[in-house]
């Protein structure tokens, strides 16, 4: 009897981990040429996701800049403006599932957030002529970048720019992290969870970090399952190194104070990427770089990387 109790206590929780998976966002239902429109951006798989630019009066680049985890494309609304005025043009968009992008709150998929990249890269290409393009990630978004660097259907870059990239790999977890995420992501996938209580604090800009708990569109909780693909993600960018197929010129910045991405493995990252990145070091920085009160040092290191890598 033991026995067949056990038995039975298996089939239930194995049924109940199959019906319980972790969700990812549906794709879209229609192929169709990556174009950019007055205000959103159709991928190749038909999907509208809106986007934001600050344009230089004549610009002699461009920066393609992706936001992180529960953010959006106003990420950029402060280094944008900036960079504009130094004849820089930024896109930045609402990446699938966040912002007032389909499927808010589910997963996307990293393959699909690199096909969008290289779709976005495409349409800007075509709208910019001869211009010199270059790939941002902040965060998830540095993840997105770097693994895509890795694929066969690379995004045409003149240049790449990773801010604190998120590269914490299970391989850097403890053990009982990788438990419990497992755990949660398979059993109950819709759990959220917050950073509220833990006392981290991603950036010193006090004001700005206000401005997005009042923001709506700003997810303030995360799917288990989230976090489950963001790891995923996370997991591939650790590696990316060792499998890049090209590197174009790449900066990588990052702050001593981070205390969302631990700096061990960033700095593993950055020793394997070794002569074929430039790396800046911020003792005063966060995780929020280009959003902390100092954020205008690190606005200015990149549009110095864009012009030096643009006039070669």
């Amino acid at each position: 009897m033991a026995r067949l109790a056990t038995y039975l206590l298996c089939v239930i929780v194995a049924f109940s981990l199959q019906s319980c998976a972790p969700v990812t966002a549906p794709m879209g239902l229609e192929q169709a040429s990556p174009i950019l429109h007055e205000d959103f951006f159709t991928t190749s798989d038909g999907l509208s996701l809106p986007y934001r630019h600050w344009d230089a009066a004549k610009p002699k680049a461009i920066i393609v800049a992706l936001h992180g985890m529960s953010d959006y494309s106003r990420a950029f609304e402060m280094p944008g403006p900036y960079w504009a005025s130094e004849g820089i043009t930024t896109y930045a968009y609402d990446q699938r599932s966040f912002g007032k992008s389909p499927n808010p709150g589910d997963w996307p998929g990293a393959q699909a957030m690199r096909q969008d990249f290289c779709d976005f890269i495409e349409a800007v290409r075509a709208r910019h002529p001869g211009v010199p393009v270059f790939g941002l990630g902040e965060s998830m978004g540095g993840a997105v970048v770097l693994t895509s660097l890795t694929q066969n259907h690379q995004p045409h870059l003149d240049g790449v720019i990773l801010v604190a990239p998120a590269v914490w790999s299970r391989s850097d977890m403890p053990f009982y992290y990788r438990v419990a995420l497992w755990l949660t992501a398979h059993t109950f996938p819709a759990m959220t969870v917050s950073g509220k209580g833990l006392k981290i604090w991603p950036s010193d800009n006090i004001e700005m970090l206000r401005q997005n708990a009042r923001d709506p569109l700003f997810q303030k909780q995360t799917r288990a399952d989230a976090v489950w693909g963001l790891v995923n993600l996370m997991d591939e960018a650790r590696k990316a190194p060792l499998a890049l197929k090209s590197t174009p010129p790449m900066l990588v910045v990052y702050g001593e104070k981070d205390q969302i991405i631990p700096r061990a493995p960033t700095e593993a990252v950055v020793k394997e990427l070794g002569a074929r990145a430039e790396v800046h070091v911020y003792p005063k920085g966060y995780h929020m770089l280009l959003r902390d009160l100092s954020g205008k040092i690190v606005w200015k290191d990149i549009e110095a990387f864009v012009e030096k890598t643009s006039a070669k």
